[in-house]
């Protein structure tokens, strides 16, 4: 389902880092679909400054990002999305040069850059080929709703939103997103949640299940287990009831019943420690939630990172598990193969077969070799993640997997 999508933008000219970076996890803790930070300086020194700030955002929040930057050379889109970023903007009136801007597309794809352009434009006129436009500066008249209808592809309008209104905005033909700073310090959550009442697909948190379907003791309570969502690290047991669950979906934050204060109890709420939910699940018997969440801080009162600190038993072993993001990104080639997706990259390359797929893991080997004698790192990190996903999908049309591949690495040890 296409949803539309509120994306924050953030200015980082003439900004510090720091200020960058706490914005964009604001954003992201309370609900944004992604961001668009910008800095579309030609000083060296500034632009080098913004993208280790992209790199250092890339690792605390996990939701896509697009970045705006002067891109004069092939060089300057590859730096910005080795940050991190899933898309480049470019100004239409300092776009590169067609050659620069047909590198880049053909490097990194049609709908990895988006060129940003005044709303007096018609948007059917730009002849760049890209998937997407991001417009600035509209009026909400007909005129505005004629252009949309004819750009021929997917429009994403940036507005502060003082004299145009977002639901008017996410309803005309081809929008895809809204990009405003309006929202800091709002819970976007919320905002997402009236915008679908209204009738406009958002990605909302909702519960796929009513509470009153959990099986809770006599006094409308269920037990939560709460984890890290991405070390799995269990972090706490609490208690919740409906309308803490309810808050729950509401907010993005955890919010639990104290069964000794008798009251809902927002974790977070006084010591800053917030648990962002990712996840909520149930099990088996509908008598557990499990909460998969960010946590800021700590999560016990103690200050220990985990309530589970207090060791009882314990054997030696070895608690490092270096495929589990190979597995799962192998899990979604497999998928794509057998359910393909529209649009989907990994099944254009099964739709072209074992020739094209070994084509592209040709390129790639040659790619980490130059990349290898590139003294950036940063460079041969990339090539060896693009390296690895050709492989994983040669892997799945011939019908091995990772077990099979560290099955025989083993034996060879």
């Amino acid at each position: 389902m296409a949803y539309k999508k509120i994306i924050p933008y953030i200015n980082g000219e003439n900004e510090l880092p720091a200020n960058i970076i706490m914005q964009a996890e604001q954003y992201c803790f309370a609900g944004a679909d992604a961001l668009f930070i910008y800095n579309y300086s030609k000083m060296e020194k500034e632009r080098e400054e913004f993208l280790a700030a992209l790199k250092q955002i890339a690792a605390k929040i996990d939701i896509p990002f697009m970045t705006g930057m002067y891109v004069g050379r092939f060089e300057d889109a590859k730096k910005a999305f080795y940050t991190g970023a899933e898309q480049v903007v470019v100004k239409y009136e300092i776009c590169p040069a067609e050659a620069v801007l047909k590198e880049v597309t053909g490097r990194f794809g049609a709908d990895k850059i988006i060129v940003e352009i005044d709303g007096d434009i018609d948007f059917d006129k730009v002849p760049f080929p890209v998937d997407t436009l991001l417009i600035k500066h509209v009026d909400m008249d007909a005129g505005l709703e004629r252009k949309c209808s004819n750009a021929g592809r997917q429009i994403i309008i940036r507005d502060s939103l003082l004299r145009n209104d977002l639901e008017s905005l996410l309803r005309l033909p081809n929008v895809c997103g809204v990009s405003t700073n309006y929202f800091l310090d709002k819970e976007i959550f919320k905002i997402k949640m009236n915008m679908k009442q209204a009738g406009i697909e958002m990605n909302t948190f909702e519960s796929a299940m009513d509470f009153s379907e959990f099986k809770t003791d006599e006094k409308g309570l269920i037990p939560c287990i709460t984890q890290d969502y991405k070390t799995g690290e269990v972090l706490q047991l609490a208690y919740m009831n409906q309308q803490s669950y309810e808050a729950t979906c509401a907010t993005g934050k955890m919010t639990y019943f104290s069964r000794s204060r008798q009251e809902l109890w927002c974790k977070g709420e006084t010591s800053g420690h917030y648990q962002y939910v990712k996840e909520l699940r149930l099990d088996c018997d509908h008598d557990t939630v499990l909460a998969k969440v960010h946590q800021v801080g700590a999560a016990c009162h103690t200050g220990a990172r985990s309530c589970f600190f207090n060791e009882l038993a314990k054997k030696e072993y070895n608690n490092t598990n270096p495929l589990t993001i190979l597995n799962e990104v192998f899990a979604t080639i497999e998928e794509r193969k057998a359910h393909p997706k529209e649009g989907s990259y990994t099944n254009y390359l099964f739709d072209k077969g074992i020739d094209k797929i070994l084509k592209k893991c040709g390129e790639e080997a040659t790619e980490i070799v130059i990349a290898a004698k590139n003294p950036d790192a940063e460079e041969l990190k990339y090539e060896i993640a693009d390296f690895l996903y050709h492989m994983m999908v040669l892997m799945a049309e011939c019908g091995l997997n990772w077990d099979d591949v560290v099955k025989e690495l083993a034996n060879r040890h």
